[in-house]
């Protein structure tokens, strides 16, 4: 399955971005998705996660009560909404996946169970 991360773009602190995480041609519904970030001379960090049925999610402590992961299968995409974002939270974004209809989300999956990847998008926090 081949991902598409868009939404990127500036914004100032405090501000808000909707990411999407889109994989035209093919269906997302079998598979946990997961987005995760890398800063320039920082290592990548997973961010947040959802199950395939939406009903399992994952936080990073980083980004708990200012990120929401959603789905929309009827529309197959996967979308990260970030609010209240602050300049360490500059990076570029990702979305990957790993197939799985009863795989619950959890650091674990995320940091050693992701099988595709897509192209990130650039997230800049303006201070």
């Amino acid at each position: 399955v081949q991902l598409q991360a868009s939404g990127g773009g500036l914004v100032q602190a405090g501000g808000s971005l909707r990411l999407s995480c889109a994989a035209p041609g093919s269906t997302l519904d079998y598979y946990v998705i997961g987005w995760f970030r890398q800063a320039p001379g920082k290592e990548r960090e997973g961010v947040s996660c959802i199950s395939s049925s939406g009903a399992s999610t994952y936080y990073a402590d980083s980004v708990k009560g200012r990120f929401t992961i959603s789905r929309d299968n009827a529309e197959n995409t996967v979308y990260l909404q970030m609010n209240t974002l602050k300049p360490e939270d500059t990076a570029v974004y990702y979305c990957a996946a790993v197939q799985g209809t009863l795989r619950q989300c959890s650091w674990h999956l995320m940091y050693y169970g992701m099988d595709y990847w897509g192209k990130g998008t650039l997230v800049t926090v303006s201070s």
